[in-house]
């Protein structure tokens, strides 16, 4: 009899959670079809890109950063970092742009022999006429799909001009369609260099210590964007070797509040200026 009670109690427990096993199978399958609100392009569907595309996201940013070293104390992929994170708040600001995948191989100089940051372990470094054809036809795959704006943010002082000739060529071959277009926007890193210098120095920080290369600036821009990347116990070891480790400036007093002066800068004037671009484009 007790058997019998005990078969018949787990059949009534079986039966009782059938309703709530359905209803959790109905909330996954509807969290899983929910589409993609990502800026980031790899984070979409083709078909959700393809909607996103005809509601009017017709700007596309081409984040480019890079692999070198920034001394001892921050990490090889830091461009990449902070490429990736600052295009997607330059898109959630325009409202009308997606992300595309970062550009982490670049030009850094002669590989044999070695020159520049390529004698520190890690660089990657790529010919200057390889990095132009990755994005030319970057921007031609994006051209194909409908979209009308490719904008090339570069986070590396290095190459400027690769994008800007990278974008005249592209612009020249499709003088006859003019509804897609190339932009390099310099001001993305310009500002690095100007108003977030003068910002440090307004603050009174040196030119010694703000630095060109894994300085105070570089170091906060860093810190502001994701602290990980900065190695705080390897502050004092970079200060003290210089540029025999790679480090041009004095990241010692590097604050994530400095670099968030900077970070909001990249941002406003990059908005500013694709506003800009798309009007006189259009």
């Amino acid at each position: 009899m007790h058997a019998f009670l005990g078969t018949r109690g787990e059949t009534l427990r079986t039966l009782l959670s059938i309703p709530l096993l359905l209803l959790g199978l109905a909330l996954l399958g509807s969290a899983e079809a929910a589409p993609s609100t990502s800026h980031f392009v790899e984070d979409m569907t083709w078909t959700e890109l393809h909607d996103r595309l005809a509601a009017g996201a017709t700007t596309v940013l081409v984040p480019i950063g890079g692999v070198e070293q920034s001394g001892p104390h921050m990490a090889l992929g830091k461009h990449n970092v902070r490429a990736r994170v600052l295009a997607s708040r330059i898109a959630q600001k325009l409202g009308n742009a997606v992300v595309a995948p970062v550009v982490a191989y670049v030009p850094e100089g002669s590989i044999e022999p070695p020159a520049g940051h390529m004698k520190f372990t890690g660089t990657i470094s790529i010919p200057d006429a390889t990095f132009e054809a990755l994005l030319e036809a970057t921007a031609r795959s994006f051209c194909q799909h409908g979209f009308k704006d490719v904008f090339f943010l570069g986070d590396h002082g290095g190459y400027q001009q690769n994008e800007e000739r990278a974008a005249a060529k592209l612009n020249k071959a499709w003088a006859t369609r003019p509804a897609c277009r190339a932009h390099a926007l310099l001001d993305y890193y310009r500002v690095t260099q100007t108003d977030f210098v003068k910002a440090l120095e307004a603050k009174g920080f040196g030119a010694d210590e703000i630095g060109v290369h894994a300085g105070l600036a570089d170091t906060a821009l860093s810190l502001a964007i994701d602290p990980a990347l900065v190695r705080p116990d390897a502050l004092a070891r970079a200060a003290k070797a210089g540029p025999r480790e790679g480090v041009h400036g004095d990241p010692r007093r590097a604050t994530a509040e400095l670099g968030q002066l900077g970070i909001d800068r990249v941002i406003e004037t990059s908005v500013a200026q694709i506003k800009a671009q798309l009007a006189r484009a259009r």
